[in-house]
């Protein structure tokens, strides 16, 4: 897709090799501070994200910031980003790991993108931050608790 851009931030075992192969519209930035990776999350048309995790919290990062995902729609992704057939979306998801299927999510998103709005990426992440976790946590425990308090009696 040589009308696009991608910058990739990060490295890993294959970085030398994807160096090697890479086209005038990729940038390679390999391993950036935090201030950096923010900056670039939060100017970002779209964030893709091609890898299948349990949870991925890098897709949760991009849409706190307000940038839309465009994820292979396997494991946690399917959890944390709102492919376009929900409400509010905040992405577009993808089948496969090949090169046909990671075009057409981008071409679905140039079309799509004006449905999916930062503010609506922003709340999304905020479902995952830590106060939620911390408050749900507590709860179950007391929860779990009192179960186990009444079972005695």
């Amino acid at each position: 897709m040589p009308d696009k851009k991608l910058v990739v931030i990060g490295d890993g075992p294959d970085f030398e090799k994807i160096c090697t192969h890479s086209a005038a519209n990729i940038v390679l930035m390999g391993y950036q501070s935090f201030k950096v990776l923010k900056h670039y999350m939060q100017r970002a048309k779209a964030f893709v994200f091609a890898a299948e995790e349990d949870f991925g919290i890098t897709p949760v990062e991009a849409q706190a910031c307000g940038t839309p995902v465009i994820a292979f729609g396997k494991g946690g992704a399917l959890e944390t980003v709102r492919g376009l057939d929900r409400e509010q979306p905040t992405g577009v998801l993808f089948e496969r790991q090949d090169i046909a299927s990671l075009k057409d999510a981008v071409m679905r998103f140039e079309k799509y993108c004006d449905f999916i709005s930062p503010s609506a990426c922003r709340a999304n992440a905020l479902r995952f931050n830590v106060e939620r976790f911390r408050h749900e946590m507590e709860s179950y425990v007391e929860k779990e608790w009192l179960n186990f308090q009444r079972r005695l009696d």
